[in-house]
């Protein structure tokens, strides 16, 4: 079986075909020009410097360029770095199996499709039920396909479906434990809350942000997408049901300064907005603890606040 990436060890050198999945030109300490990057595989990413770089090699290995890299893996305040030997992007006329690039759910997406729409079937409001299914079907190629993100949290392909089953699978365990919450609000808003990321987001390869993204953001274009549903299912656009799940949508990042344009006023919003930021959180900090040594601690985590996360010597 052929070696990725994240499978050699410090001191090991490689020669493989990987994709940069960011890139940015910095200055050093000597005003020497040279790029940031990190180069990936499915296994995941490692973090590289192309020393000495023009201002013409930005765009020679911008995100998503295919190249074929030979280097060493080394320790880098005690987080894995490459050390680059040669570099340079792959022919067109190469044929490259993309797959073997881009880091993938964890699970298989056909049982991640078929729990989602599991839930689906669970949510016994008609109209909510009606919403959900027409977006789901519209969207679906992309639902199941992008990321959740472009470097936070679920950043990989099928990440967008993986983050929402899970919250799914959490929003189930508290409404069976507080009877107090409407299930089928809450099921529909966490299948909901990132769809318009189908639209903010360009793919699940070398992601980007679109226009749309940048300019109105996804819980935006989710609420207008409602809207247009709920004209082509003839609901009315003034009913309570459709109310209440666009609040679910524009409030579920929990503070303005967060984006969101209204704080949840809903039991089941506030409830979607902590489940959201639950399982972020524990996507990110996982991630990183994946690649940090036994005995070490995460490099500072921007998406909680700059801290630091230790991985036990011993691991259960």
């Amino acid at each position: 079986m052929l070696k990725r990436l994240l499978d050699y060890n410090e001191g090991e050198e490689f020669d493989l075909v990987l994709m940069v999945k960011n890139s940015q030109l910095r200055q050093d300490k000597r005003g020497k020009h040279y790029l940031l990057m990190q180069l990936a595989d499915s296994s995941g990413s490692i973090r590289a410097n192309y020393w000495q770089a023009q201002a013409e090699d930005a765009s020679r290995f911008n995100a998503g360029t295919v190249v074929e890299a030979s280097g060493m893996i080394e320790d880098y305040h005690n987080h894995d770095q490459i050390k680059l030997f040669s570099i340079h992007p792959v022919s067109p006329d190469d044929q490259v199996d993309l797959s073997q690039l881009v880091a993938t759910v964890p699970e298989k997406p056909a049982e991640i499709e078929k729990e989602i729409k599991d839930f689906v079937a669970q949510i016994d409001n008609k109209n909510w039920h009606d919403l959900v299914d027409f977006l789901l079907k519209k969207w679906s190629s992309r639902f199941f396909a992008y990321p959740a993100g472009k470097s936070n949290h679920h950043a990989y392909k099928g990440g967008l479906a993986f983050h929402t089953l899970t919250m799914l699978k959490d929003a189930r365990g508290l409404a069976d434990n507080y009877p107090a919450v409407n299930r089928s609000l809450l099921y529909a808003g966490c299948i909901l809350h990132d769809m318009g990321k189908v639209l903010e987001l360009s793919g699940p390869v070398a992601t980007q942000y679109t226009a749309e993204g940048n300019l109105v953001g996804h819980l935006v274009l989710i609420d207008e997408q409602l809207m247009l549903a709920a004209q082509e299912l003839k609901i009315d656009l003034a009913s309570e049901d459709l109310l209440l799940l666009r609040h679910m949508v524009l409030s579920h990042h929990g503070r303005y300064e967060y984006g969101s344009p209204k704080l949840p006023a809903l039991l089941e919003a506030e409830l979607l907005h902590r489940i959201d930021d639950l399982d972020a959180a524990v996507n990110a900090i996982t991630t990183e603890l994946s690649t940090t040594k036994p005995g070490e601690f995460t490099p500072p985590l921007m998406s909680q606040d700059g801290r630091r996360y230790y991985r036990p010597r011993q691991e259960r």
